[in-house]
């Protein structure tokens, strides 16, 4: 049977999911991140730290987590994968010893050039437009915080 565009006519069980719809177009995005960003050497975790200090410049190591919503342990081994390749280096802060910047080198600068095309053609992959996802991004952005919430009311960890 053809699932029609806008239709619920698959008698799969995934098909009532909005959840498998998130994940399904989750793995689609990112495998076109991935063909994307495996000539720069950059996975989609590293492009994502990237974005935050082509922005900044510097970012501290707490700001990446809370930003990026990622753990100290997933990130930490992220951020020394970037500083072996010379795009970043950390440092502790002058003024708060247990403080550690993250900093944009000079090869990790100019590399945003190389990824200027990358939002560009992950736009053009998705195939909607401009109202489609900022409606899109709003609802995201509200079930994140809901089922954040809901997660941290039922013992879980709140992401």
């Amino acid at each position: 049977m053809v699932l029609m565009e806008g239709t619920r006519e698959d008698t799969s069980p995934l098909a009532e999911l909005l959840c498998f719809d998130l994940y399904a177009a989750s793995r689609s995005v990112t495998s076109v991140y991935r063909v994307l960003l495996d000539p720069l050497g950059l996975t989609y975790p590293q492009y994502l730290v990237m974005l935050v200090l082509w922005r900044r410049d510097e970012s501290t190591v707490r700001e990446l987590v809370e930003e990026l919503r990622l753990d100290y342990n997933t990130l930490s081994p992220l951020l020394k994968r970037l500083e072996a390749r010379g795009l970043v280096e950390r440092r502790r802060r002058p003024d708060d010893e247990r403080s550690v910047a993250v900093v944009l080198t000079a090869d990790g600068r100019a590399m945003r050039q190389q990824a200027a095309h990358v939002p560009a053609a992950i736009g053009e992959a998705m195939g909607v437009d401009e109202a489609e996802i900022a409606a899109l991004q709003g609802a995201l952005r509200r079930i994140t915080v809901n089922a954040g919430a809901r997660a941290a009311e039922l013992g879980g960890r709140r992401s």
